[in-house]
C-alpha cells in the first residue's frame, strides 16, 4: 500500500487507541465514525461529485487499514456501503438527487435490515410482509438484523408481499409513522455497531422508495457487488492486525518466525485472490469459497496472537482477546452455506484456508 500521509495515519492511530471501547461498549462510536469521516471514507465508493469512485485493490487497501485499526468502524462502513449500493443500482433518479449529496456530507445515515431476505429466519414464516395499495405499500413486521439502527435516517430493506410471497426492496425513512428501533443486543464483539430488529407496524412507504421487485429473489437481480467480498476484506484486514502484533513480537522471540511465515505467506493468498477477483464476473459459489478462506486464515491468524500473547493476552484491554472474539463473527455474519459448510469442513477435519 502506498505510503499513508501524516491525517491518515493520526486517524488509524486513534481509531487503534478507541479500538476496544468501539467493541466492548453497546453505543454509537461517535468519535471513531469522525476518524473515518476524517479520511473520507464516506465518500470512497460513491461516484464523481459526489465522492472518490474507489473500487478494487484502490478500495481494498482502505478498508483493510482501517479494519486493522477498528474492525467495529469497519463492520458499520460496511453497512452503510450496502445500502448505499442499492440506493445507486437501484434508485430512481428523484430518489438519488435527493440522497447521495447528504449521504457523501454525512448528514443522513443509511444501514441495511436485509438478513432476514439472505441468512436470519430463513426457516420461518416472512419476519416482515408487505401490502401493495395504489400509493405504494405497508410493512408489518421485524428487521431482526439491522447494524447501526439508531442512527440511521434511512433503511433498505426486503420484504415479502402478503398476497403472492413474492420479494420487494425498498427504502425505509425512519421517520415513518410505525417504525420502532429496539434495544441494542448483547453481543459478543462489535457492540459498537448497535445492532438490534427494527419493528414496523403498519407503516406505509410511499411508491418512490421502491428499489426493486417484486420478484422471486429480488436480490439476485442486478449484478452480484461486493457485498461478500467487503467480508472477506475484513478478514483479511483482521488477520493483518494479527500477523502485525506476532511480527513485533518476533523481534524478542525468534521461536515465532516460522508460524509468521507461514500465516503471511497464507495472508498473501487470500489477499491476491481478493484484489484480484472481479466482483461482477464472480459466481457466487467462488466469492463464497473465498469467504470460506478468509474465514479460516482470520480464525487462525488471531488464535495464534494470543497463543503467543499468552496469559497477558487473555484479559482486557490488550488486542490480542479483541480480535480473537472479532474473528468469530465472521463465522455468523451474512455467511451462505456454501462459505458456512466449507468452512465447517476445515475446522472439523483441520484442514487450512490453503486447502479449501
Amino acid at each position: 500500500m502506498a505510503a499513508k500521509n501524516s491525517r491518515v495515519e493520526t486517524a488509524l492511530a486513534e481509531l487503534s487507541r478507541l479500538a476496544e471501547s468501539a467493541d466492548r461498549v453497546t453505543q454509537w462510536p461517535a468519535a471513531s465514525w469522525q476518524c473515518l469521516a476524517t479520511i473520507e471514507g464516506l465518500q470512497w465508493t460513491l461516484p464523481a461529485p459526489f465522492g472518490l469512485g474507489l473500487q478494487g485493490p484502490s478500495l481494498w487497501e482502505q478498508l483493510e487499514s482501517v479494519t486493522a485499526a477498528c474492525t467495529t468502524t469497519a463492520f458499520i462502513w460496511t453497512q452503510r456501503e450496502s445500502a448505499c449500493r442499492h440506493i445507486l443500482d437501484k434508485a430512481s433518479a428523484e430518489v438519488r438527487e435527493e440522497l447521495l449529496a447528504p449521504l457523501a456530507e454525512g448528514t443522513i445515515f443509511t444501514t441495511v435490515g436485509l438478513a432476514h431476505l439472505t441468512t436470519s429466519r430463513q426457516h420461518v414464516s416472512p419476519p416482515l410482509v408487505a401490502t401493495q395499495h395504489n400509493t405504494g405499500f405497508v410493512l408489518d413486521g421485524v428487521m431482526p438484523w439491522v447494524s447501526a439502527a439508531s442512527q440511521a435516517d434511512y433503511f433498505v430493506t426486503g420484504a415479502v408481499l402478503a398476497d403472492n410471497g413474492l420479494q420487494i426492496l425498498l427504502i425505509l425513512p425512519r421517520s415513518s409513522a410505525g417504525v420502532t428501533v429496539g434495544e441494542p443486543a448483547d453481543l459478543m464483539a462489535l457492540c459498537g455497531s448497535m445492532t438490534t430488529e427494527v419493528t414496523c407496524s403498519h407503516v406505509h412507504v410511499e411508491k418512490k422508495w421502491l428499489l426493486a421487485g417484486p420478484a422471486d429473489k429480488v436480490l439476485t437481480l442486478g449484478h452480484l457487488g461486493t457485498g461478500g467480498l467487503h467480508t472477506v476484506c475484513l478478514a483479511v484486514g483482521l488477520s493483518k492486525a494479527a500477523i502485525d502484533f506476532l511480527v513485533s513480537e518476533a523481534r524478542q522471540r525468534p521461536e515465532l518466525s516460522p508460524i509468521i511465515e507461514a500465516l503471511e505467506y497464507r495472508h498473501s493468498r487470500v489477499q491476491d485472490e481478493l484484489y484480484s477477483i472481479q466482483s461482477n464476473a464472480a459466481s457466487p459459489e467462488e466469492v463464497a469459497m473465498l469467504r470460506a478462506r478468509a474465514n479460516v486464515l482470520v480464525l487462525h491468524s488471531t488464535q495464534a496472537a494470543l497463543t503467543a500473547s499468552k496469559g497477558t493476552g487473555f484479559r482486557h484491554p490488550h488486542p490480542a482477546q479483541r480480535w480473537v472474539r472479532q474473528a468469530l463473527f465472521f463465522l455468523v455474519w451474512s455467511c451462505p452455506w456454501l462459505a458456512a459448510s466449507a468452512t465447517l469442513d476445515a475446522l472439523v477435519h483441520g484442514s487450512s484456508d490453503r486447502e479449501i
